[in-house]
């Protein structure tokens, strides 16, 4: 039985009895525990600590073999990756009390492996209709402006809030407010408006949002101050699939549509992801099964993610937020990254949650 003691967000002592095999970031005595006294216990945690700073001051300088995961530090959901360039950036969620969430940090690296922090790219003193709960960004490039689309005050029927957009001159901000209100504010088809994933197809930008079970997809304005009618005159169209909760995800391979989602409690172990395949952006979804969810022994609460395609190649990677194993605390969510694979029918394999992340992977330059 594997005890382990927090030493902060992102490092844990793990206590093991001889013959269990962990790996990676966290420190890991193995120990015959029916021989070990509890001072030798106390005298390990104080090594481990130490190892673990040693650790952590390391991973800044050397020349990392793996990102590892959770791939930066602190207590973060809702990942949001993108390419700019030659450049990764993943924009998550501040995870703390919904009162606390008030602003977005994002991160940038240029080999998936070694991460740097732009800390308060958006706040909510940029936004005057914000209040709490700023969460689940989705980002895009549109004629050499950045625009972030976010959701906030955790609305409901007759209150303010839901989807807004900002817009920036750089990737890392800092962003300022498009419109001074949002973008979407009613609760349409039953489906709260948060959770926006923002996808550019044949020249067309849709966005896909929704929680409480419920999924809609909208047709946006060119400039992005509102939405307009698809060709059949509808302004709004439910797509849910079975078993939907809400963070809906959207990308094209072998000109086929994949919808994917997260299904369960946020809160719960058993958060997870899931998605359907359609030759149509706008479905029909028929749901496959499950691609990523718990490994107890490793996090729990694996969901909520987004996808890094590496331009001209097959390789993908799910960017996602799990919870540390043991740790029942619900905000408590750490941004991690798996290799994703499909098979040869052009599904995804279930992923696997592992303490090693990826290896690093630069992005070569193309032409536009």
């Amino acid at each position: 039985m594997t005890e382990y003691h927090r030493l902060s967000p992102n490092r844990n002592i793990y206590i093991f009895s001889l013959g269990e095999s962990l790996s990676h970031s966290d420190i890991y005595i193995n120990i015959n525990k029916k021989n070990i006294m509890k001072k030798e216990l106390v005298y390990l945690a104080m090594l481990a600590s130490s190892l673990s700073a040693c650790h952590t001051s390391q991973s800044i300088t050397d020349n990392k073999k793996q990102s590892g995961n959770p791939i930066f530090d602190g207590w973060y959901a809702d990942p949001e990756a993108i390419i700019y360039d030659q450049t990764y950036w993943i924009y998550p969620t501040t995870s703390t009390e919904r009162e606390l969430q008030l602003q977005f940090d994002c991160f940038s690296s240029k080999d998936l492996v070694h991460w740097e922090k732009h800390p308060g790219i958006l706040k909510k003193s940029d936004v005057q209709w914000a209040w709490k709960a700023m969460w689940a960004p989705s980002v895009i490039r549109k004629d050499g402006k950045y625009y972030f689309f976010f959701a906030a005050n955790d609305v409901h029927e007759g209150e303010i809030g839901g989807i807004g957009v900002a817009v920036s001159d750089h990737p890392n901000g800092p962003y300022k407010d498009l419109l001074g209100k949002p973008l979407i504010n009613e609760i349409v088809n039953g489906a709260q408006p948060i959770d926006q994933f923002v996808y550019e197809d044949n020249g067309e930008y849709y966005m896909y949002y929704g929680g409480w079970g419920h999924c809609n997809v909208v047709r946006l304005k060119d400039d992005f101050t509102g939405i307009q009618p698809f060709d059949d005159g509808t302004l709004y169209k439910e797509i849910t699939p079975e078993h939907y909760v809400e963070g809906p995800f959207v990308f094209k391979r072998n000109n086929k549509y994949y919808f994917m989602w997260s299904e369960g409690d946020w809160g719960g172990p058993h958060y997870s992801v899931a998605y359907a395949i359609s030759d149509s952006p706008f479905g029909p979804f028929k749901r496959i099964g499950k691609v990523l969810q718990q490994d107890p022994k490793v996090a729990t609460g694996a969901g909520h993610h987004s996808i890094i395609h590496i331009p001209h190649t097959d390789d993908y990677y799910i960017v996602y937020h799990r919870r540390p194993a043991g740790d029942n605390e619900v905000r408590h969510r750490q941004v991690c990254i798996e290799k994703m694979e499909f098979d040869n029918d052009n599904y995804i394999r279930p992923v696997q949650l592992g303490f090693d992340g990826v290896k690093p992977h630069k992005l070569k330059k193309t032409s536009k």
